[in-house]
């Protein structure tokens, strides 16, 4: 590493804040959020032998670095999501390249008017009955529905059924929907099933796929256990992908409470993908101002809430899809303090007393939250203070060709 870039390194604060990789032309190759600047930046550059050879490419092009700083760790993931929209990093791929997300489509056949399922690039293409996506990992989807297919006995060679039953029904892997008959009405039942499942109201398939796993390891038959369990964590991928597409579309209010050092807070309302509330707010209180604190949070956050007026939510977008994902997944992670809203709170004629209950439960949220992350940040200095980056350099893995893959067990 080059002497000014490791001084610079070594003068940034343990503060949070946003990192902007350089490479010798300047230009910004990666973006990244840090809840301690210098730990997470400083990881990069020692104990190098055990990173993946991915983050060495990377390291290996960094010639300067610029920051970006925040008062709290959700102030940074919010920053780090919009920089990385709006720069479109060459290291970064949640937000880079469009059309390399996927969609699931239904389509009804035209041979003998069963519906089946088709994996492709296409958001524009108008053909088909439902669109399921975008998702951000094609190998995954295909792996899912693979799985669901197998697994439900829907995997048919002979689709178009014009030579009878298939040889994946003499297999036992085809319900023989390709003859027609009660099998075909059985398959459309399904097709039902599975739909549930893609728009996360049901949960029996990703249960079907551990059920298989485990029979298969009862069995001694490993080899096909681990494939089942590549499966089964495909299907919650698509699961958890769904959780995130319905967190963007619906608009899912969130109010979140962030601790600062000196007894000050941060306080953000979150709507969907979109900020309407960033503002500091004093800790500072006791059995006796903890009332009046809850009620302060309560107004500012219907007076944010009704000053950003009604809007309309249009089809979701590529982007919204990797923004939501970035906020819930840290909504969901345990650094986080708050509590999911339900609009007819927010009204005019809502009693404010409902929105004050959830900003006192959200401020006793917050006390336990400090108490845990002291015991932590304790336990964290006796064991020399790796344990953030080893946290951070888990959560920005990346590929440099295919960029970041969320697929099972990735960010």
């Amino acid at each position: 590493m080059q002497q000014q870039l490791k001084e610079k390194v070594k003068a940034l604060p343990l503060t949070p804040g946003v990192y902007l990789m350089k490479d010798s032309l300047g230009n910004i190759i990666y973006v990244g959020k840090a809840k301690q600047l210098r730990k997470r930046v400083q990881s990069y550059f020692v104990k190098n032998s055990g990173h993946s050879p991915k983050t060495r490419v990377l390291v290996s092009h960094i010639r300067d670095l610029e920051v970006r700083h925040a008062d709290t760790e959700f102030e940074a993931f919010l920053l780090e999501c919009r920089l990385i929209k709006e720069l479109r990093p060459a290291y970064n791929r949640k937000m880079k390249n469009p059309e390399t997300y996927t969609y699931i489509t239904l389509h009804r056949a035209r041979e003998n008017g069963l519906r089946y399922f088709s994996v492709s690039y296409s958001p524009e293409d108008k053909v088909g009955l439902r669109r399921f996506g975008p998702y951000s990992s094609r190998g995954t989807v295909e792996r899912a529905l693979e799985g669901i297919k197998e697994g439900l006995r829907i995997a048919c060679s002979n689709p178009s059924g014009r030579s009878g039953p298939c040889l994946n029904h003499a297999l036992g892997r085809c319900i023989g929907m390709c003859a027609g008959g009660k099998a075909a009405e059985a398959y459309e039942a399904i097709v039902d099933r599975i739909i549930l499942f893609l728009e996360g109201q049901s949960t029996d398939i990703p249960e079907l796929m551990e059920k298989r796993m485990v029979e298969a390891a009862e069995r001694f038959d490993f080899e096909a256990a681990a494939r089942y369990r590549d499966e089964g964590r495909a299907v919650a991928y698509l699961l958890q992908k769904e959780k995130m597409i319905s967190f963007a579309e619906t608009g899912h209010i969130s109010v979140v409470l962030e601790e600062m050092d000196g007894g000050w807070a941060k306080l953000f309302l979150i709507k969907g993908n979109r900020l309407l509330l960033n503002h500091r707010l004093s800790l500072a209180a006791d059995e006796q101002t903890t009332p009046a604190l809850a009620r302060e949070i309560a107004a500012r956050v219907r007076s944010a809430y009704v000053s950003a007026g009604a809007d309309t939510q249009g089809p979701i977008t590529r982007f919204d899809v990797d923004e939501a994902q970035i906020i819930y997944s840290y909504l969901q992670s345990n650094a986080a303090c708050s509590r999911q809203l339900d609009q007819a709170w927010l009204g005019d004629n809502a009693p404010p007393s409902l929105l004050e209950e959830e900003a006192a439960q959200l401020l006793e949220d917050q006390s336990r939250l400090a108490v845990l992350e002291a015991a932590a940040g304790d336990g964290e200095a006796a064991a020399g203070g790796d344990a953030e980056v080893v946290a951070e350099m888990a959560e920005h893995e990346f590929d440099p060709e295919r960029g970041y893959d969320y697929g099972p067990g990735q960010n």
